[in-house]
């Protein structure tokens, strides 16, 4: 064991003896309180918010109704149930020194009732819940795997406007526009798109995405192909976005944002019940997106429709249906490549005026994105559940004219563009999920076994030019125009491509005891590929097994967790120089995670601490003979922390750090992309009785160097932004005000890019 390793051990065990020690501790001079809430028709109320009056204490209780108060001092309280709308429940208790008292309480509100107060109603940023990450209803502390949720409550409050102001509030996570157009993220030293929308295939390579629909992102971390595959997951994990589902209320909400760069953006989310048996219901979401690049040329007009429906069949059966449609017409942003004679280091030696781009907007793309997600979810018995699903995506690209620069000194660049286009890229998967819970003998087990059957074609077309000309960036130049570039575009036509994948998988999580559980999962993938002009077919099979173990130090509070996991990339054979046929395995990445998870203080502090090791072994590299290999290494280990603190009524905290060393082994150079310090803090408060909902945030998001090569010679600057909100929040409407890079910090993306100066933006939303 290294260094690193034996220090992070000591550290993770540490942490986890020091909140044993002060959870006995406390239990030995504190009482509890332990209760159940139903409904008036006897179903558990869960999401329902209970206080002890007069005190700091305060909870939500669980999905079976259940919740508690730990370490309560000893005296008598009032504890307090209360709706808007409905009359407030209270009752007196006792709390009696290392003793636990119960209470059983029943709201004189049905179980449909509760539902629409508690959906309708903003939730808790601190909220892990959700059915995506493990395919299985599993909390947090139950969960080997580490995970993070960022709520649409937390971007309204940050006025975020895009995918990639969201995802920084994740540990560790940078985000990464391609060139192409697309938006993906890195972290744990490799770089992943956003591939998956309710937990299913999605892409968004080359359209555009949208916030407006957007209930929740989930970011998972680790190599994850056991229960996603190889499309969908990266060796560094998945980004899962959960778009907004209907529920029982009527109610609508407008949101107009404008701001620096002429931004104007336009949102609209009405919901509303088509029965009066509220059986049928339906909801609507829509955002107009029309802004300027704070560069001297460049834009991005996007629009977004998108539609959902829940039809309840029966008291067993629940339809989900939604349909997304989103077009963008918007300006890419330049790959620029450096001449390794040119003596550049990184995009601060350009001689070029920051926010001076060399091409006009006229190289524009245009490109839609056609999204029908399809569920039907029957409950076969009070213990057996089955979930259908069906996704279809369609990407279509118009046209994508993509500019690049070669830098040859650091005032001489070379242009060149290429049109990428006409381009479609239809995603199809349907899938089955079974999911229940049984016993054996004292054991308890919650299964999944689940199907899924994937099929993607694709068309693709370009037209590419040599370099085109050479600047002086020193003297006056004209921005290149689309005329110059089409009068040398060359347009070629590529066959038609395709693949499928059918894949089995199944997990069980084992309950030996209340505290200790074990997840045990494995994935068979078959993925094949039709032969097309130029390449050959092949048919590959892949393995991915997970393995996860908890036990909770602390029941309910303080876990600790480790965890196998394991991820792949299907790899085509290989055509070597002589003419011979290299037959690949799949590229496996193997990660071995310990950590210790905690939800304390009655459920107003929420942290993660963990040590991970990813190890890929059969990595495919090339000899300067041009000789294909599979006996590259690389490794990325690292730390990940994140907390989520609400230690007073009013005060919401997030913070964040990740380290991560990402090395090819072979040569020793770090991983392009892959910056060794990430972190991320933001803060919210807002008055809770004297002009009560007024409030501001603040926040920083610091990304250390990282390179652009595996030679690291050129590298990205470490950078550290300041963004703050001041804000007015009201039951029918909400000001907000949002300042971003306050201090003008110039930093640079992966790609080279300039980012964007400090501005400013001012959102109104209008409730109904």
């Amino acid at each position: 064991m290294n260094y690193l390793s034996l220090k992070t051990s000591r550290f993770l065990f540490s942490i986890s003896f020091l909140f044993s020690f002060l959870s006995i501790f406390a239990q030995q001079n504190h009482g509890k309180i332990k209760g159940t809430i139903t409904t008036s028709d006897g179903d558990a109320a869960a999401g329902v918010n209970i206080i002890l009056k007069n005190t700091k204490y305060g909870t939500v209780s669980n999905d079976d109704g259940t919740f508690d108060f730990n370490k309560v001092k000893a005296n008598s309280y009032t504890l307090q149930v209360s709706l808007t709308g409905y009359e407030t429940l209270e009752t007196e208790i006792t709390v009696t020194e290392n003793e636990t008292s119960t209470v059983n309480l029943q709201l004189k509100v049905s179980n449909k009732e509760l539902k629409e107060v508690v959906i309708s109603s903003p939730k808790s940023i601190m909220s892990k819940k959700t059915d995506y990450v493990a395919r299985m209803p599993l909390k947090n502390l139950e969960n080997p795997q580490v995970y993070s949720v960022i709520h649409k409550e937390l971007l309204l409050d940050q006025v975020a406007v895009d995918v990639r102001s969201a995802v920084q509030n994740s540990p560790g996570a940078v985000p990464v526009t391609y060139p192409s157009g697309g938006v993906g993220v890195t972290f744990r030293g490799f770089t992943t798109g956003i591939n998956a929308r309710n937990g299913m295939e999605t892409a968004t390579n080359r359209s555009s995405t949208d916030l407006a629909n957007v209930e929740r992102i989930e970011v998972l971390k680790g190599p994850s192909g056991t229960l996603f595959g190889s499309t969908i997951s990266s060796f560094g994990g998945v980004v899962n976005l959960v778009t907004k589902k209907p529920f029982e209320t009527a109610a609508t909400e407008v949101s107009y944002t404008m701001g620096s760069y002429n931004l104007n953006r336009f949102t609209a989310d009405i919901n509303t019940p088509l029965k009066k048996d509220k059986s049928v219901l339906f909801r609507l979401n829509a955002a107009v997106n029309r802004e300027k690049s704070f560069l001297d040329f460049g834009f991005n007009n996007t629009f977004a429709f998108t539609p959902s429906l829940t039809y309840k069949a029966s008291d067993k059966l629940t339809f989900n249906i939604d349909a997304e449609y989103i077009s963008s017409n918007n300006t890419r942003r330049t790959y620029h490549r450096y001449d390794p004679k040119s003596g550049i280091t990184n995009p601060g030696d350009l001689m070029v005026g920051y926010r001076k781009s060399l091409f006009y907007d006229d190289n524009d793309a245009k490109t839609s994105a056609n999204k029908v997600f399809a569920q039907a979810e029957y409950q076969i018995s009070e213990n057996w559940k089955s979930t259908t699903l069906f996704s279809f995506m369609g990407e279509n690209v118009e046209r994508s004219y993509q500019t690049y620069t070669l830098w040859l000194t650091p005032y001489l660049a070379a242009r060149r563009v290429g049109n990428w286009g006409p381009i479609y890229n239809n995603y199809t998967n349907i899938q089955e999920n079974i999911n229940g819970q049984f016993k054996t003998g004292s054991i308890k087990h919650k299964l999944l076994v689940g199907a899924n059957y994937s099929f993607n074609k694709n068309s693709f077309s370009s037209g590419i030019t040599a370099y085109i000309d050479t600047v002086d960036v020193r003297m006056p130049f004209d921005p290149m125009r689309r005329k110059t570039v089409d009068a040398t575009l060359k347009q070629t036509a590529y066959p038609t491509d395709g693949d499928q994948t059918f894949s089995i998988y199944a997990s069980d999580v084992v309950n030996f005891t209340d505290r200790l559980s074990a997840m045990l999962s494995l994935r068979m993938d078959n993925y094949k590929r039709k032969e097309v002009e130029g390449t050959e077919a092949y048919n590959q099979t892949a393995w991915s097994p997970k393995l996860g173990l908890v036990y909770q130090v602390v029941k309910d509070q303080v876990s600790l967790f480790a965890n196998y996991m394991n991820g792949f990339q299907n790899s085509p054979p290989a055509t070597q120089p002589d003419a011979t046929k290299l037959i690949l395995d799949p590229v496996y990445a193997v990660q071995y995670e310990a950590g210790v998870k905690a939800e304390a203080f009655n459920k107003k502090l929420s942290a993660t601490l963990s040590y991970y090791n990813i190890t890929i072994d059969n990595a495919i590299r090339y000899d300067s003979n041009g000789f294909a290999f599979q006996d590259g290494v690389q490794k990325s280990k690292g730390l990940d922390f994140e907390l989520i603190a609400n230690p007073i009524n009013g005060l919401n905290i997030i913070g964040g750090y990740a380290y991560n060393e990402n090395r090819i082994e072979e040569s020793g150079a770090i991983a392009p992309g892959a910056p060794k310090n990430v972190a991320n803090f933001w803060a919210t408060y807002a008055l809770q009785n004297t002009v009560k909902g007024l409030g501001a945030g603040f926040g920083l998001n610091y990304v250390g160097k990282s390179y652009l090569f595996e030679d690291n010679i050129f590298y990205m600057p470490s950078y550290t932004t300041a963004n703050a909100t001041v804000f007015y929040d009201q039951p029918t409407w909400r000001i907000g005000v949002k300042f971003n890079n306050i201090s003008s910090e110039r930093y640079w993306d992966f790609y080279g890019n300039s980012q964007a100066l400090s501005n400013f933006l001012v959102n109104l939303t209008l409730k109904f």
